[in-house]
C-alpha cells in the first residue's frame, strides 16, 4: 500500500558528508512519522534520527550535532544530512514512515536500505 525508496547512500571518507533521501508513495493520507534507521553486521537496528509531521526532532547521543533531519511534508519525502561522518557511522540506513493509508488503515513502511561507508 506504501512504499518508502530510500537513495543517496554511497563511499565517503571520514569527516566527509553525505545527504540521504527517501520518498513515501501509495494510498498515503497522513505522515505521523518519518525516521532514518540504521544496522551494521552483528548489531540490532538503531533508530538515527525522527522527525513528526509538526518538525519535532529526536536523535540518536552519537549523531546529536552531526546529522540533520528535514521532511517535505507536501512531497511524503524525509532528508537526511550527514556530517563529519566517521567509520563507526557505517551501516545500511533505512527509512521508515508511519501513517494512515487513504483507508484509514495504519501503516508502518520501510524501505529497502542503502548502504552508507565511511573509509578512515
Amino acid at each position: 500500500q506504501v512504499q518508502s525508496v530510500e537513495s543517496g547512500g554511497g563511499l565517503v571518507q571520514a569527516g566527509g558528508s553525505l545527504r540521504l533521501s527517501c520518498a513515501a508513495s501509495g494510498r498515503i493520507h497522513s505522515i505521523d512519522y518519518m525516521a532514518w534507521f540504521r544496522q551494521a553486521p552483528g548489531n540490532q537496528r538503531e533508530l538515527v534520527a525522527g522527525i513528526t509531521a509538526h518538525g519535532v526532532t529526536d536523535y540518536a547521543v552519537s549523531v546529536k550535532g552531526r546529522f540533520i533531519i528535514s521532511r517535505d511534508n507536501a512531497n511524503n519525502m524525509v532528508d537526511l544530512q550527514m556530517n563529519s561522518l566517521k567509520p563507526e557511522d557505517t551501516a545500511a540506513y533505512y527509512c521508515n514512515t508511519r501513517g494512515l493509508t487513504t483507508r484509514g488503515v495504519p501503516f508502518d513502511s520501510w524501505g529497502q536500505g542503502t548502504q552508507v561507508t565511511v573509509s578512515s
